[in-house]
């Protein structure tokens, strides 16, 4: 549902954000595990920060969580769903909380962490359709291929273990050595 506020005398759209924050405080996230064809995945450095992660982002109110994916890979990676072929999903939502020191209490519903549904995807496209530049405020401002387990040392320490967790169900969908599908087809959502 979207609430109508006046701001300079017009009328403009606000998300209400009870719809995107659940009953205990986590907001609803996609992320991406963008793979290669040798199974090596995808590492963005955050714009003008010394901190690299995949890529990800919040579901809007009444978006489907594919469609979310999508989203969300067009808008920091610059790939359309032709680009890449979905190789597996997380079953289901995997928590994080945030340190003490990023959570808003100010704003109401408080927002203590992200639940997220990972999609693992493989690039079948060439690497020159990857373009940080996409969207007006670019996510990455450089990525690089990496090992499928050096993100989860790699990212920020509060996002680690989800960031284990992701990768431990997800790898069953990789051959370690060609990056090739083990599992059958997985359902997302």
């Amino acid at each position: 549902m979207a609430l109508l506020r006046r701001k300079n005398g017009q009328r403009s759209r606000l998300l209400q954000r009870g719809s995107i924050i659940d009953g205990d405080g986590y907001r609803a996230n996609v992320g991406i595990v963008l793979s290669n064809a040798a199974g090596q995945l995808f590492w963005g450095k955050r714009s003008r920060m010394d901190a690299w992660q995949f890529p990800q982002g919040g579901i809007r109110p009444n978006e489907e969580v594919q469609s979310a994916m999508y989203r969300e890979l067009r808008e920091e990676v610059g790939l359309l769903p032709e680009h890449v072929e979905i190789l597996g999903v997380t079953q289901g939502w995997l928590r994080y909380d945030l340190p003490a020191r990023f959570v808003r209490t100010g704003m109401q519903p408080v927002c203590i962490g992200q639940k997220q549904v990972w999609y693992l995807l493989r690039l079948i496209a060439d690497e020159r359709f990857v373009r940080l530049d996409a969207s007006r405020k670019p996510e990455f401002d450089h990525w690089c291929w990496t090992d499928f387990w050096s993100p989860a040392s790699n990212v920020v320490d509060f996002k680690r273990d989800v960031y284990r967790r992701a990768l431990g169900e997800l790898e069953q969908f990789l051959s370690p050595r060609t990056g090739s599908i083990i599992a059958g087809t997985p359902q997302p959502g």
